[in-house]
């Protein structure tokens, strides 16, 4: 049993690296099935909110240049398949954290009883996913997140992955971005001439500026993806008891 389980582990790594690095489709549709299979999650659905928050953000820094708009749209569209790649593995690991952690998913069932009665347990496509009007439930969920926040070994993997992808993966592209889009033609009077000359859409220091912008809005946004998709991942476990 132990063997097949490191097995598997090693097979989820090799899956994730293949989707994420070499954009390989047909390893996450088999990942997905592995964790339908053996965990029986059904229930996924990440949000896909980083590129638009990055969009948004560069815009505004970027406030001083006329075609902000023009420059922080191809960002947006040069980023998002990639960006959208580590959201889903990240949603994946939040989800099977929660689906996994035995001690949250009974504390929460019996929540559940307290409030809903295990009659209308039985009844519900969704528990407490976005509803938690009750204040217990409420303590509960902030609970689980700060518990999360304060797990280093958990922090520190999220935040080692999404550095090593950003690196690997988003620096040479956002490094690059003069090369995805128009040059501009400057043009320099002079007494006796004109200077016509391309002039880069961005400097290096801005180029180094969005990047930044680009890693400090990914990291931010996916620890929320990862919280709310372990929250997600106790709440069908324990609907999944009542199936």
């Amino acid at each position: 049993m132990g063997l097949i389980k490191v097995d598997l582990y090693k097979m989820y790594e090799t899956l994730q690296y293949n989707f994420l690095y070499k954009n390989d489709i047909n390893s996450i549709h088999i990942l997905l099935n592995l964790y339908d299979l053996e965990d029986n999650m059904a229930n996924i659905y990440p949000k896909y909110i980083s590129t638009r928050v990055i969009r948004k953000r560069i815009k505004r820094q970027l406030i001083y240049k006329k075609d902000r708009e023009f420059i922080s749209n191809n960002i947006a569209l040069l980023l998002h398949e990639d960006v959208d790649r580590l959201e889903l593995v990240v949603y994946l690991e939040g989800y099977k954290n929660g689906y996994n952690n035995i001690k949250w998913v009974n504390t929460l069932e019996e929540k559940s009883i307290k409030y809903l009665s295990i009659e209308k347990v039985y009844e519900r496509n969704f528990l407490f996913h976005y509803d938690t009007l009750f204040e217990e439930i409420k303590r509960f969920k902030e609970y689980v997140e700060k518990e999360i926040r304060h797990q280093k070994k958990q922090t520190n993997f999220l935040n080692d992955l999404i550095v090593t992808y950003c690196d690997e993966v988003l620096k040479k592209k956002v490094y690059n971005l003069n090369m995805y889009m128009d040059k501009q033609l400057a043009i320099e009077f002079d007494i006796n001439t004109v200077d016509i000359r391309e002039e880069p859409l961005l400097t290096a220091k801005e180029l180094n500026k969005i990047y930044q912008i680009i890693v400090d809005t990914i990291i931010k946004n996916i620890i929320d993806i990862y919280l709310e998709a372990n929250w997600f991942g106790i709440n069908d476990r324990v609907l999944n008891r009542y199936s």
